[in-house]
């Protein structure tokens, strides 16, 4: 597949990752993390990228971000990846990669389909079996929001949040939901409704991440779950 090109449009949401290198654990102590949320904090202050939820993991990280300026956000991964990779190195007394050459990026519709990407990032430690519950975990927008004391500032999302935000993230995403999250994770491709994402594809020279049109016919598992994509809490 090719690679996919940066392609940031401002005043679009975008979901942002980066792991370490071969996957290896980059944050293993709570200094690690609160670490590098004060790096973001720095970085934030530097140039006009807004984030809207976060989720940091023993070896990866997710924002779900808004650059204000189209080169920012490019700009604003070098410097917080670049600065955070020598202070590790410095405090450690080590050397090579911490992370993967290239941070991922897919552009999102600002609608029903930015509130999916946003409880896939809340719930991901929920996910990976570390906590009971979403909220439980310290270096997630979740908690912050519950808590209403954030550890990074973060911008209103475009949409009032529901009341039963925490029980709808800790409510099970379906596979076919989180199958397409992560297909555009893994090529870049635009996150909407059909006509957007092709539209979106098209004005940011995205049509190589679409692949195959069409959607992989669900399995009967795919399809039990309680928070079908389109739904939302009342």
């Amino acid at each position: 597949m090719p690679r996919t090109a940066r392609s940031i449009h401002a005043g679009l949401y975008y979901h942002v990752l980066n792991r370490g290198n071969n996957r290896a654990t980059v944050f293993s102590s709570p200094d690690d993390f609160d670490g590098f949320l004060r790096l973001i904090k720095r970085a934030q202050a530097r140039r006009p990228v807004e984030i809207v939820a976060t989720c940091l993991m023993p070896n990866h990280f997710h924002l779900v971000v808004r650059p204000v300026v189209a080169t920012d956000l490019a700009a604003w991964m070098h410097w917080l990846l670049t600065i955070h990779a020598k202070r590790h190195h410095r405090q450690r007394a080590s050397t090579g990669r911490i992370w993967t050459s290239r941070f991922k990026a897919f552009p999102i519709q600002n609608d029903r389909h930015l509130l999916t990407v946003v409880r896939y990032v809340e719930r991901n430690a929920l996910r990976a079996a570390l906590v009971s519950r979403a909220e439980e975990w310290l270096w997630g927008s979740l908690k912050w929001r519950l808590d209403q004391r954030p550890m990074l500032s973060l911008a209103p999302l475009p949409m009032q949040l529901p009341s039963n935000w925490a029980d709808f993230v800790n409510a099970p995403q379906t596979a076919a939901e989180i199958a397409e999250v992560r297909r555009c994770v893994n090529r870049g491709k635009p996150f909407g409704d059909s006509a957007w994402v092709q539209q979106t594809a098209a004005e940011l020279g995205l049509g190589h991440t679409l692949g195959r049109r069409g959607r992989p016919r669900l399995s009967g598992s795919a399809r039990q779950d309680n928070s079908p994509p389109s739904a939302l809490p009342k």
